[in-house]
């Protein structure tokens, strides 16, 4: 079988890299792109920041009024969200790159897989070129940098962008996967989160080349042979999972800041509620199913914590939704003390009716612990 080479080319800092494109001057400023609440003018999130800000200790995820309390007295830009703009300028960018790869998958609203093994004839040092190239028109046409991981699947792909940012660019050839793999933490690796490193320290295992050379069978009895497997296959770089187009949509979302910060029942699901309303009013729009709810609530210092459930049948009833999400609310504040200050709700698994007839569409999940 011939090696692969698989790029990702993911976008430094892209809202607030919009939002410089769009306004200049600010780009010699602190740049923090925020989520408002509406409780007040300083409550919320960070959504992104640029590099100066960043210089500063903003970090997203972090409250507005943290944010600005580190740039006190300093000229900063703080802007909100402008969704459609960068959903615009993504799309620009995306034209971009696609006419670069003999399969294409965007990933997100900024970052791509790029299957490369044709236009490339399987050799890396041609890709590395052909990444030089991309970088150079995305700047010359649309005047933003993004930053390239290069290697021979999607898994080494992703882990390679995030080593040189902004405006990176890394290359793991097949020979140097396993050395540039082992000395990373474990939670380098997509899927392993915060509870599950510490399952994996209590093994001994802190290192992705410890996870590699860990018993598999322990890792099955630990983790369940689906995980155990994956963990073992990613420790050692292993990943075939194709570059593919996405055609359909995988899941319909909301989510919204609560008034106040809480962990009543009723009072999150009056906000539930809506949620629920809205994501419905889409599906009946869209004439689709749902197979799979999942929650989520932003706890207030940040941590996301999710619960979802898979029903036996697809429906599009808004009666099981929220009685679901009613539910899968209740699981998740029974497992943790601390109050909410976001929630949110999501369907997925979704079908739609052809000619009598429901058709699955790809589902993925994203990264959970």
């Amino acid at each position: 079988m011939q090696t692969r080479v698989v790029m990702l080319v993911d976008m430094d800092y892209f809202f607030a890299q919009c939002e410089e494109l769009r306004n200049p001057v600010i780009s010699v400023k602190p740049v923090v792109v925020c989520v408002f609440s509406g409780r007040s003018e300083d409550s919320g999130a960070v959504s992104t920041s640029n590099y100066v800000a960043r210089s500063y200790g903003v970090k997203s995820g972090m409250p507005i009024y943290l944010a600005k309390k580190k740039l006190e007295n300093i000229d900063a830009a703080f802007l909100p969200v402008d969704e459609k703009y960068y959903e615009e300028v993504s799309a620009k960018v995306m034209n971009v790159l696609r006419k670069h790869a003999d399969f294409f998958e965007q990933a997100g609203i900024d970052e791509a897989f790029l299957d490369v093994t044709q236009k490339t004839s399987g050799q890396f040092q041609e890709a590395r070129e052909l990444a030089s190239k991309m970088k150079n028109e995305l700047n010359t046409q649309l005047k933003l940098t993004c930053s390239i991981g290069i290697g021979p699947n999607k898994l080494v792909a992703k882990i390679a962008t995030d080593e040189r940012k902004p405006d990176g660019l890394t290359l793991i050839k097949p020979e140097q996967v396993q050395e540039f793999l082992s000395p990373m933490n474990v939670g380098r690796l997509l899927g392993v989160g915060t509870r599950t490193r510490e399952k994996m320290q209590c093994l001994g295992i802190n290192t992705v080349g410890e996870l590699a050379r860990y018993d598999t069978q322990e890792l099955n009895e630990v983790f369940g042979r689906t995980m155990g497997t994956y963990f073992h296959r990613a420790a050692l770089g292993v990943d075939d999972e194709p570059v593919e187009e996405r055609s359909e949509i995988e899941s319909f979302s909301r989510i919204s800041t609560l008034k106040q910060d809480s962990r009543d029942l009723n009072f999150i699901m009056e906000t539930a509620e809506r949620l629920c309303s809205e994501i419905h009013d889409t599906i009946v729009n869209e004439k689709t199913n749902f197979k799979t709810i999942g929650v989520i609530a932003i706890l207030k210092d940040l941590s996301p914590h999710t619960r979802s459930k898979t029903l036996e049948s697809p429906t599009d009833s808004l009666e099981v939704l929220k009685k679901n999400t009613k539910k899968l609310f209740e699981k998740l504040f029974t497992e943790t003390e601390d109050e909410a200050r976001r929630v949110g709700v999501r369907v997925s698994n979704l079908s739609k009716e052809q000619k009598g007839q429901k058709q699955l569409t790809s589902f993925i999940q994203k990264r959970s612990d």
